[in-house]
């Protein structure tokens, strides 16, 4: 019984969609040092407060939101493998990569996630793509896969091309499909890492640039970025009672405080609320039982986000197997 209990809640918790929202009566944010900025509802994409949000702006190592993602979907993130010398060869911050090392997968994303390593995101365009050139045309597909429809990459790391840019709102739309991701997730939410690489590898600590981790109660993630010409960028989610927001600021010379005051609006107005759904009544056929048939329930009762009181559309779907 528990069994079928925990199949059924499954189910249904997949089948209650939620399409991302279009932005109505979204709040303009004002008495901000961003450029531009948004908030987000993470599970419905609704957008709860932007200040120039479709501006082309420079993003600088936010960037590294999707070279990360890119390197955890390729999978087999724990084989060891020695790096390419000339990639980890690059200016700018660094995990500290030396000649000859010897790292993984996923040690190279939290150098690109925690310390914002131009190193790690180096070895992952030439290990993935050949070149940081090829690297950027995958970066451009999943973009458009995504939707982002104001966004070009031109360097795996961030750092400044003319042609590299993005907006609040693109960064947004991104880091929602990047915190899918269990292994992204868990990462950019990390303080600081004990990591064994080098050649022979050993121990060191990386440590996370994001402070909002320890600023903000509920901040799970997710990236820093700064150049002379993007200025302070920050992409951060946070969580709070069944609510989990995303915040985006380009250009902000006050980032820590701009997120801050956004999150204390966002989770003003959000909450988190059960899907009205009746199972009574639903039976399943037992096959080799004592009884032909038991009812079912369900063990987990989805939720979703309302904002300023007005619902999401969103529908419900009961999968039942045949047998049991």
């Amino acid at each position: 019984m528990k069994q079928i209990k925990s199949i059924i809640g499954i189910l249904l918790s997949a089948a209650v969609l939620l399409p991302f929202a279009p932005k109505a009566d979204a709040v303009s944010l004002t008495g901000l040092s961003a450029k531009a900025a948004i908030l987000i509802d993470a599970q419905t994409g609704t957008v709860i407060a932007e200040k120039n949000e479709k501006q082309r702006l420079p993003m600088a190592s936010t960037t590294k939101i999707m070279s990360a993602l890119l390197l955890l979907e390729s999978g087999d993130l724990d084989t060891q493998f020695k790096v390419d010398n000339n990639a980890i060869m690059v200016e700018g911050s660094s995990m500290g990569l030396c000649e000859d090392d010897i790292v993984t997968k996923r040690t190279l994303c939290y150098g690109m996630l925690l310390p914002s390593g131009n190193d790690a995101a180096n070895q992952t365009a030439v290990m993935l793509a050949g070149s940081t050139e090829k690297f950027a045309e995958m970066m451009n597909s999943r973009a458009k896969e995504i939707g982002l429809e104001n966004t070009n990459f031109v360097t795996p790391s961030g750092l400044h091309d003319e042609n590299h840019y993005s907006t609040a709102y693109d960064m947004a739309v991104l880091t929602r499909e990047a915190l899918k991701n269990e292994d992204f997730r868990e990462i950019c939410g990390t303080k600081r890492a004990k990591l064994k690489f080098g050649n022979p590898p050993y121990e060191r600590w990386l440590v996370n640039t994001n402070k909002l981790l320890t600023m903000y109660d509920g901040c799970i993630g997710v990236k820093t970025g700064f150049t002379d010409e993007a200025g302070r960028c920050l992409v951060s989610a946070a969580e709070k009672n069944g609510v989990t927001l995303i915040c985006v600021t380009l250009n902000a010379s006050d980032d820590w405080n701009d997120h801050k005051k956004i999150y204390d609006y966002g989770f003003s107005v959000a909450e988190s609320r059960e899907v009205s759904f009746d199972g009574s009544g639903l039976m399943v056929n037992v096959v080799g039982g004592t009884a032909k048939e038991l009812p079912v329930e369900l063990e987990n009762i989805p939720s979703y986000t309302v904002v300023n009181g007005i619902e999401p559309v969103y529908y419900t779907h009961l999968t039942l197997p045949t047998n049991y």
